[in-house]
């Protein structure tokens, strides 16, 4: 179950009125009190931390802040807004800008990851399945050959940095922290800017290209889960090795099985007749039908197994099984004759028939009586 998301001011600390200002000064203190450099293994920390960049992300933007304070978190969905759960931490300091804030010069050793998503059926859970996904990553521009600047034109130093690529910080953090050594914002940490851009990728040195992979999807996999394809996503700046493609998976709901963990439910309407009487029943399974015998005097909710009729775990590929779950059906019209032969029977119930709801009504007669019932 997904968790629900917090209000993005109080994730940062923040009025609502507050000023851009205020909302950058919230982000980085909480961002450098959670930084995964600062607290190596702390799993809680490193979802603090996205889900303070996460909230920075819609309300440093005007018009994201906008719809959000109007419509709250349905008003960003598909805004724009980044997925930064499936972040790393890497990739979210480079896109706000803020470089090593520890000041270490932190190189990137492999490209950002990409994600998509694939839907399944409950069928596919239980056998595994192949799927042809297609997505898009950004490559290095032909026309530029990933350097951003036009064919024949040279990049310059940075005038902010000096073509040192970091720039010393003076106030803010640093009179938290003393002397912070940040990437420069002008460059991003390259030493030099671009003069005349590329006109195919506008200076960028990257334009989204589609790709298309089969994946193997193994069985046993949750609705939720991804499947990791290491190498299909994208490239540095300094051409080393790519980053990972993630493919999420979603689980296409059964029109009559639902799934816990390895086992599977199966609610299953039968009729007061066959349950008092006893009958055979055919539950659906994801291999077609099976045989359920109902005995005489079948509760509503009593529960029946067939083993080895759920799924496989992930892992051991053990195989759960078939929970068949009856509901006694009561019906809503009868006709004359129907319920004149109900009324025979309501006339032979007793302390055979229903022996319980005699000695309930016993009971109940001696408790309004004030006689002690134990």
């Amino acid at each position: 179950m997904a968790t629900e998301k917090r209000d993005y001011y109080d994730v940062l600390g923040v009025d609502r009125n507050g000023s851009p200002d205020e909302i950058k000064r919230a982000f980085r203190k909480l961002a450098m009190q959670f930084h995964p450099d600062r607290n190596q293994g702390d799993a809680v920390a490193e979802v603090k931390f996205k889900e303070a960049s996460e909230a920075y992300e819609v309300l440093s933007d005007a018009n994201k802040r906008r719809r959000y304070d109007q419509f709250g978190h349905a008003g960003v969905g598909g805004a724009g807004v980044h997925d930064f759960s499936h972040m790393n931490v890497e990739d979210i300091f480079s896109m706000f800008g803020f470089g090593d804030l520890f000041g270490g010069g932190r190189r990137r050793s492999r490209g950002a990851d990409v994600q998509t998503s694939v839907e399944i059926t409950l069928g596919e859970v239980a056998t595994g399945t192949a799927r042809t996904v297609t997505y898009a990553r950004n490559e290095p521009c032909g026309h530029c050959s990933g350097s951003g600047s036009a064919p024949g034109s040279r990049k310059q130093s940075c005038p902010t940095c000096g073509g040192y690529g970091q720039v010393e910080q003076t106030g803010g953090l640093g009179a938290i922290f003393g002397r912070v050594i940040t990437t420069c914002p002008s460059c991003r940490g390259q030493g030099s800017v671009i003069t005349t851009p590329c006109p195919k990728c506008r200076g960028g040195g990257r334009i989204p290209k589609e790709r298309v992979i089969e994946i193997n999807v193994p069985a046993g996999i949750h609705d939720g889960q991804s499947i990791r394809v290491r190498g299909e996503g994208e490239l540095p700046s300094d051409g080393a090795s790519r980053g990972d493609l993630h493919v999420y998976v979603s689980v296409k709901p059964h029109p009559f099985l639902e799934r816990d963990g390895s086992d599977l439910l199966c609610r299953m309407p039968i009729t007061f007749t066959q349950a008092a009487l006893g009958a055979t029943i055919e539950a659906p399974t994801l291999n077609g039908k099976a045989e359920v015998k109902v005995p005489r005097g079948t509760a509503s909710g009593q529960v029946f197994r067939i083993s080895g009729h759920g799924l496989p775990e992930l892992r051991t590929r053990r195989r759960g099984d078939l929970f068949v779950q009856t509901n006694v059906e009561i019906p809503q019209k009868l006709t004359r004759r129907q319920e004149e032969l109900l009324r025979e029977y309501a006339q032979t119930e007793g302390t055979t028939i229903a022996p319980e709801s005699r000695r309930f009504l016993d009971r109940l007669i001696k408790y309004l009586a004030g006689e002690d019932v134990g």
